[in-house]
């Protein structure tokens, strides 16, 4: 009964494990130039604004399919990764749309978003169960909100939400 809920559990934090990591790594390896070249929207704002940059981008896809080649799923941890990234990036255009300052808080599209893609991008490759998409949608805000305070303890990110 014990193992059969630790597996449960484990399941599908091992499944995300690729996009939890490519969701990160550009807090540690990110800067530089921006994603989005510096360019403006047909509204006139940054498409996605200084915080999104290609090493940043770059980096998530690159740790995240490590991961999932450590894993033994190369194809699965590109996706994944490559989902993490493309659903941060979009959350950022949202945000810009929203005339939102880079940096804030966006309850929900900034926990929310980059999971969600992940497991849209990956679905064709490895689809998960409704019992793990629900767990990791809950599972998954409080980690972000964890690693967030940690990340801001230790200098690398200039807000907590």
């Amino acid at each position: 009964m014990v193992t059969d809920l630790a597996s449960m559990l484990l399941k599908p934090v091992w499944y995300i494990l690729p996009s939890y990591f490519a969701n990160m790594s550009p807090v540690i390896f990110g800067g530089g130039r921006p994603l989005d070249m510096g360019r403006r929207f047909l509204d006139g704002r940054r498409i996605l604004g200084d915080h999104k940059t290609v090493r940043g981008f770059l980096s998530g896809v690159l740790i995240g399919t490590l991961v999932g080649c450590l894993q033994g799923r190369s194809l699965a941890g590109f996706l994944l990764s490559l989902g993490a990234m493309v659903g941060d990036s979009t959350g950022s255009f949202i945000k810009r749309r929203l005339s939102m300052e880079p940096g804030k808080p966006a309850p929900l599209l900034d926990q929310e978003g980059f999971l969600l893609f992940s497991m849209l991008m990956a679905y064709p490759v490895e689809p998960l169960d409704a019992w793990s998409i629900i767990f990791l949608l809950v599972l998954t805000p409080l980690l972000h909100r964890g690693t967030n305070i940690i990340a801001h303890w230790l200098g690398l990110k200039g807000v907590s939400h």
